[in-house]
């Protein structure tokens, strides 16, 4: 007599819990990602062209000057006091200096410091946080009723002597 077999429910199945699982799997990470690209914003994305185009052209401008009028600087961070020493020097000698470091992707994370001439070429100002780490470094001047402007990608490091120049 042939042995009948009893065929097994389709619950108890690995292949069907398998192939069930990887199409949950890949709904719930398809809704992740949804909900994430609603509410993140794209803060890189600049909406008006041809004002960035002017705001560069400007830019190029202030640094052609900047190079007329040999200008360098070195600053330093103290994490501790917060304060900023720059030494500047050039044929420049503004009234106040304006360091603005510039995260490259997270804008809340951009810091501006207004440096106050000290004597000598030498600027203090003060951060309200230590910054650490990769930064492009702007630095804007005015000599001759005309700005300047130096603008640099920089490692900071608390306590290092840091070096602009065009």
């Amino acid at each position: 007599m042939p042995t009948q077999s009893v065929a097994r429910p389709w619950y108890k199945e690995f292949w069907v819990w398998f192939i069930l699982g990887l199409l949950s799997l890949s709904v719930f990470l398809g809704t992740s990602l949804l909900i994430i690209s609603i509410k993140t914003a794209d803060s890189l994305v600049v909406s008006n062209y041809y004002d960035a185009g002017k705001g560069i052209n400007r830019s190029l401008e202030r640094e052609t000057y900047a190079q007329q009028l040999n200008i360098q600087a070195s600053f330093e961070l103290n994490e501790q006091t917060g304060q900023v020493r720059l030494q500047l020097s050039g044929a420049s000698g503004p009234r106040q200096i304006v360091l603005s470091f510039i995260s490259p992707t997270l804008p809340e994370q951009d810091r501006r410091v207004v440096l106050q001439p000290q004597g000598e070429g030498v600027y203090t100002g003060l951060l309200a946080e230590p910054i650490t780490g990769r930064r492009f470094v702007e630095l804007l001047g005015e000599e001759g009723g005309r700005e300047w402007r130096i603008f640099e990608e920089k490692e900071l490091i608390s306590g290092k002597t840091t070096e602009l120049n065009f």
